[in-house]
């Protein structure tokens, strides 16, 4: 006894390990129940051939190759939605399956259908292959369209007991991964600004003290599990709900915030800002809040309530600080005004002093002096403004952090009316708008997602007809073979199918060695079935995939010997029809995108590069055109442009289609099989950079948007300056975004350049001041575009190496 319990426990424990959370085993379970039942009464009972059938393949479909998350209400809709989807595809598979080239032709376009639809939502995604199956079954077994009642049935009894299992047999918890693990970055960055302002008010150094360090390290590690959660799965965790399409945004802009805090240079002032203390303490209440709101979805209309008063409270008193800090900073502005007017005479005076015949000074002493002097006020001006970005760059940030949670809240507080209607909260587009723009971006010939759907589709078509053409007993075996072979390379598809021929020969081998002493007593079959169900649901996730095809092989060995005994046969059927599948996959690979993601990868980063670039671009030329029509209408002169109309839309979601198809690129790279030569770090950095650079563009067009103060007439001066400084990085990114595609080479990093630091603040000291010779709000929003400007600059060095890596091993 003690040996059995050992023995149990060494299984337990292996099992615990390897299949993380039992996710597989549950769904093996509920299989192993329901498969048996249904086959048994729909077969003995009702004695129905089809309607069995379909119920032992529909709960298969729904119980094994699905596994929807949320709450029992989300996973129940969505087992309700893909039953009526595989119903519609079921009578589609049957009226085509009686001409050869009509299943073929459906084959692919339903294929493709099932394969592309996934880009829209992980939900659907995850579904692929239960709707693949729901049509592959009828389009493989030609019959007569009277049968569709019965197949019908069979799928109907199937959905029925898939619902009662989903919600009575070991029923999942409700979780979402995703938002507990964004909640918990948000508490632990809201610690990390509360413990810096904290020790900066006190005047203590702030990055040596061991409460910010511990603080540090918190939000680090909390950022990496959400990162983590986030890459763990091939498709983008989110789904075409209102509050999921919320919480998914916080993760490029969490970790944009992140990086923000990592590279701050205003921790260690020795004269702290109060109005940056106050942005940065508002900024991490905002991100309580959220973490509040995240936390808690289902709570009280009362507790959600007051939690997203104190949200907006919060998000008032940011906005509030961030502007309140703009009149404190234009004496700056002011003293830099009168240091200017002096400042020529210091230096003239400075020269004479050195000569010793007290004539006029040369030139050059004259121009070297002034650069000194301008250079330090220079960078007087700018340190002390730094702060203030900073702040104001945490308080973009934390303002969308704040904007998302608020909108998923009130998304999860809608009436049930208003979800069947599909009324959405203000500042979201709609459900069909939504899949429509993630569809769009995908439309596009070096989509990784593009590339395996029409993969996918052709093989699955071509599959169909070999299977008709070769007159096979078992034609969806073939078919299943295809799909479950496939791959996004050629390289990978060769190692499967070579996996799941010598899978299924081993399963037919155990199979046959079963057969051979039960002979035709079906009794003791029924009895094996079970536990080969829980095997082929465990085998794929707990060992690996070829024991998966091993598992599923002995499964329909005993099925088709419990409605027809024909012995090892069957089993010899399936080994040939697999092969035949596996053949088909292969040639499929071979001829359509061989090189899968590794390819493909390169070219969306180059792509997201380069349009993010145009995107920055754009949002500094509409901040300067937004600052002539303000100029314009401030001196009385009218403007005929509507500066709405100016507004970068078109940049902004070409930008975003592009970063989505590099993400998804990004994803299939990282589940390919075979060695990266390219450190996973390294392309990960210039995955970050692409996110960095489009969230840059994100906040010079919010700080342009905004109303903007009168100012005098000649503004050309710092309008030219920040336009060259945008000209000069977006040519950099576009001649990055080459490297990348193998069209140019790497450029050298752009320099930090004083003399246009010079200019700039020259310029703004110029133009940008108001009748009392003040500097404007404008004059700031102006220092720090160009802020914004040198942290993109700043991003240079780091993306370097990885495209130097990248390049030469162009990701193989």
């Amino acid at each position: 006894m003690r040996g059995i319990g050992q023995l149990r426990r060494r299984l337990w424990n292996w099992l615990t390990t390897h299949d993380r959370g039992l996710l597989a085993l549950r769904r093996a379970g509920r299989a192993a129940i329901v498969m048996p039942v249904l086959f048994a009464f729909c077969a003995k009972v009702l004695d129905n051939g089809d309607i069995a059938t379909y119920a032992a393949f529909g709960s298969f479909a729904m119980l094994m190759l699905v596994d929807f998350g949320g709450s029992m209400r989300d996973r129940l809709q969505a087992q309700l939605t893909l039953a009526v989807a595989s119903a519609v595809l079921v009578c589609l598979g049957t009226l085509a399956s009686r001409e050869q080239w009509l299943a073929a032709a459906a084959m692919t376009l339903v294929g493709f259908g099932a394969l592309f639809v996934g880009v829209v939502s992980s939900v659907l995604a995850g579904a692929t292959t239960a709707l693949l199956l729901s049509f592959i079954l009828p389009v493989s077994l030609a019959s007569r369209p009277g049968v569709i009642p019965d197949r019908l049935a069979g799928w109907g009894i199937a959905t029925v007991a898939a619902l009662l299992a989903v919600s009575l047999l070991w029923p999942a918890p409700a979780s979402d991964p995703l938002r507990g693990r964004a909640a918990a970055a948000c508490r632990a960055i809201a610690t990390r600004l509360y413990v810096s302002v904290s020790l900066h008010r006190a005047g203590a150094d702030v990055k040596s003290a061991p409460e910010y360090q511990a603080a540090v390290t918190a939000s680090e590690t909390a950022m990496a599990d959400l990162n983590r959660v986030f890459l763990a799965t091939p498709n983008r965790p989110t789904g075409l709900s209102t509050s999921a399409r919320a919480v998914v945004r916080l993760v490029d802009e969490l970790s944009w915030l992140s990086a923000i805090l990592a590279q701050s240079r205003s921790l260690n002032c020795a004269m702290p800002n109060p109005a940056a203390c106050k942005v940065k303490n508002a900024a991490a209440a905002v991100l309580e809040r959220g973490a509040e709101l995240l936390e808690s979805p289902r709570a009280s209309l009362d507790g959600l309530h007051d939690a997203l008063t104190a949200l907006r409270e919060a998000l008032t008193k940011l906005e509030r600080d961030a502007i309140g800090q703009l009149p404190m900073q234009s004496t700056v502005f002011e003293g830099a005004a009168f240091e200017g007017a002096a400042f020529e005479g210091a230096a003239v005076s400075g020269a004479a002093a050195s000569d010793p015949d007290g004539g006029p000074p040369p030139p050059q002493q004259l121009r070297r002096a002034e650069s000194i002097m301008l250079d330090e006020h220079v960078s007087e001006v700018i340190d002390a403004l730094d702060p203030s970005f900073r702040a104001q760059e945490i308080s973009f940030v934390a303002s969308l952090i704040g904007r998302n949670i608020e909108l998923a809240a009130r998304a999860e507080r809608r009436s049930w009316l208003d979800r069947l209607l599909g009324r959405q909260p203000e500042g979201l587009p709609g459900t069909l708008t939504a899949a429509q723009e993630r569809a769009a971006a995908h439309v596009e010939r070096h989509s990784v997602w593009l590339h395996n759907s029409v993969r996918g589709a052709v093989g699955l078509g071509l599959a169909v007809l070999v299977a008709n053409l070769t007159g096979v007993q078992h034609s969806f075996w073939v078919v299943l073979g295809t799909l479950s072979v496939l791959r996004s390379s050629a390289l990978n598809t060769g190692l499967n199918a070579f996996r799941a021929v010598l899978g299924t020969t081993a399963g037919f081998v155990i199979g046959a060695l079963l057969l051979f002493p039960i002979g035709h007593s079906t009794g003791l079959l029924w009895f094996l079935l079970p536990p080969a169900i829980v095997l082929a649901g465990i085998a794929p996730a707990a060992i690996s995939f070829a024991a998966g095809q091993a598992g599923f092989t002995l499964v329909l060995v005993i099925l088709f010997n419990i409605i027809q005994p024909t012995g090892w046969r069957v089993g010899l059927l399936r080994v040939e029809d697999i092969a035949i599948g596996a053949g088909v996959s292969l040639a499929v690979g071979v001829l359509f995108w061989p090189r899968g993601a590794a390819a493909a990868l390169s070219k969306a980063l180059s792509e997201a590069y380069a349009d993010s670039a145009r995107y920055l671009a754009a949002a500094v030329e509409y901040g300067m055109l937004r600052f002539d029509i303000t100029g314009a209408e401030a001196a009385g002169t009218g403007s005929s442009v509507d500066a709405a109309t100016l507004v970068p839309t078109q940049q902004a979601i070409r930008a975003a289609a592009a970063a989505r198809r590099m993400d998804d690129a990004f994803r299939e790279y990282l589940v390919e099989r075979g060695a990266k030569t390219v450190p996973l770090a390294e392309i990960t950095r210039l995955v970050s950079g692409v996110t960095a650079l489009r969230l840059a563009a994100d906040a010079v067009l919010d700080l342009w948007q905004r109303d903007e103060d009168p100012v005098s007439d000649d503004r050309a001066s710092a309008r030219m300056e920040l336009l060259r400084s945008v000209e000069l990085i977006r040519n950099w990114y576009d001649d990055l975004a080459g490297s990348l595609d193998g069209e140019r080479t790497i450029p050298p990093t752009l320099e930090r350049d004083p003399e246009a630091d010079n200019r700039l603040v020259r310029a703004v000291q110029h133009d940008l001041r108001d009748e009392d010779g003040k500097a404007t709000a404008t004059a700031v929003r102006m220092i720090w575009t160009g802020d914004h400007l040198e942290a993109v600059r700043r991003l240079q060095p780091s993306l370097l190496q990885p495209a130097l890596a990248a390049r030469s091993a162009s990701f193989r």
